[in-house]
Order: structure tokens, then sequence, then C-alpha cells
């Protein structure tokens, strides 16, 4: 090796080197984001960070239907690459025609409890995944049992399958839905002037046979603590989704227990630390070929 071509090499493996560093830090900022993390329960999750598991289910009760397989799922994922000719060395060139991910919500069920998942920007490790291959931008069905062939068009699709049990790390939100107050309240003193004379006992003090500016107040003051008195007594409904978290912590999706999803953040952590020092050795390596 010339002392040029080694000085290139120990450039490169000291970029590389960094790169392997950096993603080690970065996923042992996951790791340690998903193991400090204690497992909730849904019925008891507080607003914020929080780790869930449970049983995926289609959040309007009817499964989503896959847009390449037309199979049943709560999530997918999928693109179409065409095979535009090949290069010299005989390997097929392929170009993306068609992508796009699921953005609707999904319910997450536990024991006693669920919740919305928004999948928008999770990390989404999926159930299923299938590669195949046609001979149309869009496939006539299911992916085959054995591949048979190529075809000038190539397909992946991956879901998350309905009832799929599931690791679910992000932003706890709940919000209660109580209806529009100011429409109730207008409601309630419409439904009081259709009694005009029991409107008047109640409201015109001074018995001029007219609600002044005043007596209105009191009405409107009346009506409203009695919309809240039925809203106090009335089941509210708590609508709670676990979404991308907002302080740039991890949104995680994936088909497994807690304990092996930490197992593999630290796994895939150790993997670019050891990727970092084999680039390291070579710059070493190819730093001395260039001095020599």
């Amino acid at each position: 090796m010339t002392p040029q071509g080694a000085q290139v090499l120990a450039g490169v493996a000291a970029i590389f080197s960094a790169v392997g560093l950096y993603g080690f830090f970065s996923r042992m900022r996951r790791d340690r984001a998903v193991a400090d993390t204690p497992l909730v329960r849904v019925r008891s999750a507080a607003q914020g960070y929080v780790k869930v598991v449970g049983h995926a289910q289609p959040a309007s009760g009817t499964p989503a239907a896959a847009p390449l397989s037309g199979r049943p799922c709560v999530w997918w994922n999928f693109r179409v690459d065409e095979e535009q000719g090949r290069d010299q060395r005989g390997r097929s060139n392929w170009v993306n025609v068609e992508r796009a991910t699921s953005v609707e919500p999904f319910a997450l069920v536990d024991d006693d409890a669920q919740c919305l998942v928004g999948p928008v920007q999770a990390e989404v490790t999926p159930t299923i995944s299938n590669s195949w291959y046609g001979d149309s931008p869009r496939p006539s069905g299911a992916p085959p049992v054995v591949s048979v062939g190529r075809g000038r068009f190539r397909y992946l699709e991956q879901l998350l399958a309905v009832d799929a049990h599931l690791c679910v790390v992000g932003e706890f939100r709940s919000q209660s839905e109580t209806g529009d107050v100011s429409a109730a309240i207008a409601a309630k003193l419409h439904e009081w002037k259709q009694d005009q004379k029991t409107l008047l006992a109640r409201f015109d003090a001074d018995h001029d046979g007219v609600l002044s500016a005043a007596e209105w107040d009191r009405a409107r003051a009346a009506a409203a603590k009695e919309c809240e008195a039925q809203n106090l007594s009335s089941h509210i409904a708590r609508v709670s989704v676990i979404s991308q978290p907002t302080d740039g912590r991890p949104f995680m999706i994936a088909p497994m227990t807690p304990e092996r999803l930490e197992r593999r953040e630290k796994f895939r952590a150790w993997g670019y630390l050891s990727f970092g020092f084999a680039c390291i050795l070579v710059c070493a390596w190819a730093l001395s070929r260039a001095l020599s």
C-alpha cells in the first residue's frame, strides 16, 4: 500500500470510528431511557414518559387492510421498487416508485384498561416482514409461501398483527371529554326561555316583567352552575394516547417483552462500540504504514 493510500484509509477509518463511538453513546442513552422507565399499567399510568405492555387491537374495531397484501393488521409500512437496468457488474438497479406508512392510531389493551397509540415517528419493530417480486406496480395478493423467480417490481411489506403482544415506550397524554361547556349553557338558557313564567319567577328580582342585564347575568351564572354540576355527576370519558415524546427521548413499539427490548438496545450499543474500536485499530495500522 502506498503512503497516500494508507493516509486515505486512515482518514476513512477515523470517520467510521467516530460514527461507531457516536452510535455507542446514542444507543446507551436509549438503553438507559428504556431501562430507567418503570413498567406501568395503562390504568395507573401518569402523564409523561412511560413504558407499557399490552395487546394491539384496532381502534375502530375493524382491522386495517395492508395496502399490498390486504392482510388485516393495526399498522403497516410498505415500499415498491422497480428494476431499471443493471450496472457493469450485472447487479440490479432498484428505484423506489412508491412507499407509505400507516398513521392511524391503534389500541393497546392490557388486563383492565386500554389506550391509543399514535405511531407517527415511532421506531416500529414489525411482527411480519415480507419481500417478494412481481410484474405489476401493485401485487395481486399476499406474498407467496415460496418465492419463485424475480419480477420487474420488488415489494416490501411490514405489519403489526392484530392481537400482537407489544411493549410501547413513549409519552403518555390524557384528556377528559366533557363536551362544549358554552354550548351546554346556551342550550340550558334556551330551555328556560320556553317557560317564561318560571324564568321570571326565578330571576326577575324587581318584578317588572322583564329581565334586566344584571338579572340575565344571574340567569347565565345559574345555568353555568347547573351544567357544571351535571358534568361532575355524569361519566367523563378519559382518552389516553401514547405518542412521540416532545423532549427527544425514544418512541419505540416492539413485539417483545421489556427485558428483551432492553437487551436488544444493549446489544446494538456494544455492536457500535466494537465497530468503532475495530476502525480505530485500522486507522492506527494505516497511519503506521503511511509514516513508514
